[in-house]
């Protein structure tokens, strides 16, 4: 085995011709043409520098192999193909050096062990793999397209899932359940109770009632002005669910806004998530988070157990991201450019609820409509207008059975 030697970029040439008839082989291959060459024969040509370091190739004929293709001469002894494809499924990219540049030095390679049959079956065995390697290959685009196929339709059915369940159709209605109406006037109870400890304003005790009237209309009462709102309402509702403002069954805010030199790797203090480190229904801890000292971080802002963060701005495929705080984690909060989406009734089925209300076609596609785009890539998403969003609650019990029957069906997808 032996590398081949440097040539001037300037020797080669992007296109065959008379002047310039010889191939000029590099590590991942042809790099060009020129008029000179210093190998001639038919060898396998392993990669030796470069991500694709370990890299197969055959050349025959007369060509030049530069320093970075290592030509491996069996002197009619090992098939040239048999080593290609025996190199192949051994993966020399394992020998590497393992920097910022990887490099395979030829020794390394000379010390691999080959197993070697007689030359003939040698012959035998390149025929066969060349007969199979076809079908090999289109079962792998099958595969492939199978793969992407199953991927495509999972999402396409969790959408179809989130849809149908916030619209009373995943699972069935009982009476016996209550009303949504007595979990609103819950909700009012509880942010009266927060006006009173000083954590809520008194202005979000304005709740908007929102209902239908005689004439099959939909109307909004707050406080005593009345207004029409049918053409926002998206679809009917079961008996006994309820339409309400977001702004009305939480509070929405961002978390900590600081300069670049404050923040920190060294796990110590706050650790502040970004968007980044928010999936559909997951929320990620990376290592390579920030922090910030606990001095600039408000203890309001801190993360508390059925939160619900989203980025407020993002691009335009991941709006709607959502993610549930399942504990309280008073040593972490997110950055500026998130929302956290506190609700005002502590219970876990309702936190539960509102993130696949919030994740569903529906929402994703009214807060799509409420974006402005910010640069050439980002698009900003508005707290207010985000706060006007209508929501469909069902009772409370429901929403236990609703949600189980979500995570059951989503199980099944994985």
């Amino acid at each position: 085995m032996q590398a081949g030697k440097n040539i001037s970029a300037s020797k080669i040439y992007d296109e065959k011709s008379v002047l310039h008839p010889y191939r000029c082989v590099g590590g991942n291959g042809l790099r060009g043409f020129t008029n000179i060459f210093n190998t001639e024969g038919h060898f396998a040509i392993v990669g030796r520098q470069g991500a694709l370091c370990g890299c197969l190739n055959i050349e025959s004929g007369k060509f030049y192999a530069t320093e970075h293709a290592v030509v491996v001469n069996s002197y009619n002894i090992i098939s040239s193909l048999f080593i290609y494809h025996f190199f192949t499924a051994l993966n020399l990219n394992q020998y590497a050096t393992a920097t910022a540049q990887p490099g395979l030095a030829v020794s390394n390679i000379m010390e691999v062990f080959i197993p070697l049959p007689p030359l003939s079956e040698q012959h035998r065995i390149v025929s066969k793999i060349e007969e199979l390697l076809p079908l090999v290959k289109t079962y792998e685009r099958a595969q492939n397209g199978l793969n992407t196929l199953n991927v495509s339709l999972n999402e396409q059915l969790r959408k179809s899932i989130l849809q149908e369940a916030i619209q009373g159709r995943l699972v069935s209605q009982i009476t016996d359940e209550g009303l949504a109406q007595e979990l609103i006037e819950q909700i009012r109870l509880e942010k009266l109770q927060l006006v009173k400890e000083g954590k809520l304003k008194k202005s979000a005790l304005s709740n908007s009632v929102i209902y239908k009237g005689d004439d099959n209309k939909y109307y909004e009462q707050v406080g005593k002005n009345i207004n029409e709102i049918t053409e926002e309402i998206a679809f009917d509702l079961p008996k006994g669910w309820k339409w309400c403002r977001l702004k009305d069954i939480c509070s929405i805010f961002t978390g900590a806004t600081f300069k670049k030199e404050e923040a920190t790797i060294t796990k110590q203090g706050i650790r502040i998530l970004r968007g980044g480190n928010i999936s559909p229904f997951e929320l990620k801890i990376k290592d390579d988070d920030i922090f910030l000292a606990k001095d600039k971080i408000k203890e309001a802002i801190l993360l508390k157990e059925n939160d619900i963060l989203t980025p407020a701005v993002t691009s335009l495929e991941n709006i709607g991201k959502m993610a549930r705080v399942d504990s309280d984690m008073p040593d972490t909060t997110v950055g500026g450019f998130v929302f956290i989406i506190r609700l005002h009734l502590i219970n876990q089925w309702f936190s539960k609820y509102i993130l696949c209300l919030l994740s569903s076609p529906f929402m994703i596609d009214f807060m799509r409509s409420i974006t402005n785009k910010s640069g050439q890539a980002f698009y900003n998403i508005g707290k207010e207008r985000l706060s006007t969003a209508l929501l469909p609650i069902p009772p409370l019990v429901e929403q236990h059975r609703i949600v189980a029957q979500i995570e059951k069906l989503f199980e099944q997808l994985r």
